[in-house]
């Protein structure tokens, strides 16, 4: 019995220094170099704090050192109107933007950002790509282009006019240079609106110098976020669109290499940007309006903006026309817009 107490006893400190022999390069080479992403936002640094950045910080946290992604402001690796491109050679490996400002090759881009009334609410836009059929066909689209992969939209802020003279009839409109988005340039340009394009980070000083007149570009909550509450005197109520359609994409090397919890984890913390920004843009626009005093609110009749709406519905169907998938989107749009009118309150007001 002694020898065989002994001989187990022997046994099992061999069979543990065996096991931690084996183990021991095991464990070493089962580590793994950290992923490093680099994803470049359409906004500049103030607003980044608020439609990004926490998200970024607390899936750098959760990912427990397994992946770390470095956030960049507007235009700080490369100019928006180039974000696509250096996404799909790599340059970056993913993006926060719209499709319309970042010139997406793909014929459902002018659908991002503001596309004129697509929206009355930012809840709109969920529901758009959730619920009816967008996000099907923004896959699809995306899925057409190599190199990249389109992950998820969301909602942003309406798009209002701040200027530096009041708009109270649609003869005010003619002659402003404003600083927009493409597509709702193209738009506004029918009611003599004259588009400028410039880095993000130049529109403050560009209206105190008078190269912009005012900003098309975001609801109240940005513009005072963003500083350009500061140099503008009037905020027009009447929006063109209820809420900015932005997405996340990344490159599609960047995104095969990630392994699948940590998709999972990203996706994670992309729905919580989604979701913070609805309630933080939802309450910042009606309390600014309210207790806002840097800029004085204008209106413009509702007989008057009536015309506007019209026109809306003409750019509409010009844009279905230049492609079957854009006919597709804008089928979807005139039939979701339908559908809530006839539910009526709270989905849809007059």
């Amino acid at each position: 019995m002694t020898n065989r107490r002994d001989f187990l006893k022997k046994a099992g400190i061999g069979a543990a220094a065996t096991v931690a022999g084996v183990s021991a390069p095991y464990v070493h080479a089962a580590k793994k170099t950290t992923i490093k992403w680099r994803l470049q936002t359409y906004a500049g640094p103030a607003l980044a704090e608020h439609v990004i950045k926490p998200s970024i910080e607390a899936f750098n946290k959760a990912a427990n050192g397994e992946m770390v992604i470095e956030l960049y402001t507007s235009d700080s690796l490369v100019p928006t109107g180039e974000l696509f491109r250096a996404m799909q050679r790599g340059t970056i490996d993913a993006v926060q933007s719209d499709d319309d400002s970042m010139s997406s090759p793909v014929d459902i881009a002018v659908f991002g950002g503001y596309f004129p009334f697509a929206t009355r609410y930012s809840l709109d836009v969920p529901a758009l790509f959730n619920e009816f059929g967008l996000g099907k066909i923004w896959k699809e689209a995306y899925d057409e282009v190599e190199g990249v992969t389109w992950l998820s939209a969301g909602a942003w802020d309406p798009c209002n006019f701040a200027t530096k003279k009041p708009i109270r009839s649609l003869a005010d409109l003619k002659g402003l240079r404003v600083f927009t988005f493409p597509t709702a340039g193209r738009f506004l340009s029918r009611f003599g609106v004259i588009p400028v394009t410039l880095p993000w980070e130049d529109i403050e000083v560009a209206v105190q110098t008078g190269e912009l007149d005012g900003i098309a570009w975001s609801g109240i909550t940005e513009d005072y976020t963003v500083g350009w509450a500061d140099v503008t005197n009037y905020f027009l109520t009447n929006n063109i669109s209820g809420a900015w359609c932005g997405s996340y994409f990344a490159n599609e090397d960047a995104w095969a290499k990630v392994p699948e919890h940590l998709k999972t984890l990203f996706m994670l913390s992309v729905n919580s940007s989604h979701y913070h920004r609805l309630y933080w843009y939802w309450a910042g626009e009606a309390r600014l309006r309210v207790e806002g005093t840097k800029m004085k609110l204008t209106t413009i009749p509702e007989n008057e903006w009536k015309q506007v709406e019209a026109e809306a519905a003409k750019f509409w169907d010009e844009i279905a026309k230049t492609s079957p998938r854009a006919a597709k989107v804008v089928k979807i749009f005139k039939d979701y817009n339908a559908m809530m009118e006839k539910a009526g309150s709270p989905y849809r007001c007059s």
